[in-house]
């Protein structure tokens, strides 16, 4: 058996909150080992995360985003026993970019020539560390003249979706191009991806989870599947407003305005008989889209053909108003138990958090703390694997 692939995820605070979390928790999905670290913090301290998002200014909003805890300590790392790096961007590599150390981790790992991925606003770490002179280079259209001066061959984005790869050196304009960017990534770890090309289809609606929808949306395209989100009453190209859920010391989760979300097919369209799967997110949407007849009726046909279905934490209680869960075995956000067991289910607790179950072709779990466990089972269930 391959030894199992360690990643470095270099964080600060105010890194931007897709680009720090979905690589991360799609590379433990994918069963890589993944450390998250800050330069001043340890293991188990957090992260303060920014929301980037474009809504018609000229130039990207932003607002606060969840807490991001980091899994490892900063100053006990050791570069060469990692295969790889990733740097997110938001505003953290503004000031990570003035810090010697990190400029000197950055300038190992080049020195191993391990891959080093970097995306959006990250590309200033890699100017700092004198790592892009004579290499093909993008980024954020705004880092250009900070990486020209540095002597990168840079590269126009043509879209925001844009990355590019020279030799060991991964990089992308946004977050919108993760799936691109975490195939390249892998790739370059020496990934063997099987089973890719699956058909998903994604039930969405507004606030809906931020992380519950983008995360597994982006793992999945990251293998090559093709993943369709649609939402009632939008068509493709519309936006939903997400909702981020956090867990901040109050007795039940925190909500912030999280980014919009763009769909990519329409929902009056939806054939369930051309899909491989379904993933159900959580957040607040579900709450009215189990409400919708026609969600009720996919969901039906879904579980009827025994195809997978992937629903977690409020996502259950669509499950449960289709009647889809009597006589499972299942879990969801604590404060859905009870939809759960008057649907005729049998509850699982979520201990921790994190636990995700699978039954037959339904997989469920708690909240997004659980995405690595969620959508490792449901590439199970998909016949989707990456190795190495």
């Amino acid at each position: 058996m391959a030894e199992q692939k360690r990643v470095l995820l270099l964080c600060g605070d105010y890194v931007e909150d897709y680009e720090v979390m979905v690589p991360f928790q799609a590379l433990l999905a994918y069963g890589l080992s993944v450390d998250a670290v800050c330069p001043g913090k340890k293991a188990g301290d957090i992260c303060r995360t920014a929301i980037h998002d474009l809504q018609g200014h000229q130039t990207f909003s932003e607002s606060r985003g969840h807490n991001f805890a980091l899994n490892a300590t900063f100053s006990e790392i050791d570069a060469t026993k990692y295969d790889g790096l990733i740097i997110p961007g938001g505003r953290a590599p503004e000031y990570l970019a003035v810090d010697d150390s990190v400029v000197a981790l950055v300038k190992k790992f080049e020195d191993l020539k391990r891959p080093i991925a970097s995306i959006c606003h990250g590309q200033l770490i890699l100017a700092a560390a004198d790592v892009v002179k004579g290499r093909k280079c993008t980024a954020y259209p705004s880092l250009k003249p900070a990486l020209v001066a540095a002597g990168a061959h840079w590269v126009e984005p043509d879209t925001l979706a844009s990355c590019t790869s020279d030799g060991n050196l991964i990089t992308g304009a946004t977050y919108n191009g993760h799936p691109e960017f975490i195939r390249l990534f892998i790739n370059a770890l020496g990934a063997k991806i099987s089973g890719s090309g699956k058909k998903i289809l994604f039930l969405c609606g507004d606030y809906m989870e931020d992380y519950e929808v983008m995360v597994p949306f982006q793992s999945l395209q990251a293998l090559d599947c093709h993943v369709d989100a649609v939402c009632p009453g939008k068509k493709a190209g519309e936006t939903c407003p997400t909702a981020v859920h956090d867990f901040e010391g109050d007795q039940t989760y925190s909500e912030k305005p999280g980014h919009n979300f763009t769909l990519n097919a329409d929902f009056e369209s939806v054939n369930p008989s051309i899909y491989d799967g379904l993933v159900i997110p959580g957040g607040r949407a579900p709450e009215y889209l189990a409400l919708n007849d026609k969600v009720i009726q996919v969901v039906k046909e879904f579980m009827a053909s025994n195809k997978p279905v992937a629903s977690i934490c409020h996502g259950q209680q669509i499950l449960s108003a289709a009647n889809v869960l009597k006589g499972k075995k299942c879990t969801a956000y604590p404060a859905v138990k009870l939809n759960v067991v008057l649907a005729g289910a049998t509850w699982l607790e979520p201990e921790p958090i994190h636990r995700c179950f699978t039954d037959g072709n339904l997989v469920t779990g708690a909240a997004w703390p659980g995405h690595p466990e969620f959508v490792a089972q449901f590439m199970v269930l998909l016949g989707l694997s990456v190795s190495f």
